[in-house]
């Protein structure tokens, strides 16, 4: 039976998962809770009826302690320096250093750039971009004392530059650019933690049908036979979270690709 092995590959570890009420940064939760990890989820949403989206903290959290696993959450939102700070603390608070920082939280607007409101332009950046930076920062000092330490910065095929034919719709500019400047940063970092024995990854899922993309409308005719079950994904980051930080690091990766790479297939979500 699947389940949680607390004397798996993560035991001992502290994991933090940002944007884990649902979709992918559950599933991912999920996944290191599978391996023995202690994970603190966060997200805007804790309790039901705080989102129209379904899924919350505690949903998550209790689909790991039912199976045996560790976990805590705080509520938090990442547009704001206090709750980033605040979100490390009590983290480190409930189970220790964070060991595993998952960067999977996201806000998203698609408009084309003519129309772009620059409040919302200035909250993806935040949330996209200085969050994950900010929250690296955070917990940098603790893994270069311990030596060790693995970021995952979960990314998009919208950070590649577009090729003709070019889609005239437009309106994904400015999350590209978010999901660019993301990865630059993980390539960046990677190379100044090197010798301190921090691996710093970033991997993008194929698409997945999250209640996030069904927002956005992003699954239709037209794409519906590229769904990918949400565990390639999970899988693929629990992998670059417990790879060896001198041999995997500085990567930016396709979850299915990378599975393939490595010759894995995706274990079963609890």
């Amino acid at each position: 039976m699947v389940g949680i092995n607390p004397d798996g590959t993560l035991r001992g570890k502290v994991a933090l998962v940002t944007g884990a009420s649902r979709g992918i940064g559950e599933a991912i939760a999920v996944r290191l809770a599978m391996e023995g990890a202690k994970v603190v989820v966060s997200a805007r949403t804790a309790e039901a009826g705080e989102s129209k989206l379904p899924g919350t903290l505690h949903d998550t959290i209790d689909r790991i302690r039912a199976m045996g696993g560790q976990a805590a959450f705080v509520k938090a939102d990442l547009s704001t320096e206090a709750d980033r700070e605040r979100l490390v603390a009590e983290a480190t608070a409930a189970f220790g250093a964070v060991d595993i920082l998952v960067n999977n939280a996201a806000v998203t607007f698609f408009i084309p750039v003519e129309t772009f409101p620059k409040k919302r332009f200035d909250l993806m950046m935040e949330v996209q971009v200085w969050a994950p930076f900010h929250l690296s920062q955070l917990v940098l000092p603790s893994m270069r004392e311990k030596k060790s330490g693995w970021i995952v910065n979960i990314s998009s095929p919208a950070g590649i530059h577009p090729k003709q034919p070019y889609n005239r719709r437009g309106g994904g500019t400015v999350y590209g650019m978010c999901k660019a400047a993301l990865e630059r940063f993980t390539t960046g970092l990677a190379s100044e933690v090197y010798d301190d024995g921090i691996a710093v990854n970033v991997i993008s899922p194929g698409l997945v049908d999250t209640p996030g993309v069904a927002v956005h409308g992003l699954i239709n005719e037209q794409t519906k036979d590229r769904v990918q079950p949400i565990g390639f994904i999970a899988e693929a980051v629990y992998r670059l979270a417990s790879g060896d930080p001198k041999t995997m690091t500085g990567r930016v990766d396709y979850a299915e690709p990378l599975l393939k790479e490595l010759g894995i297939a995706p274990a079963e979500l609890v």
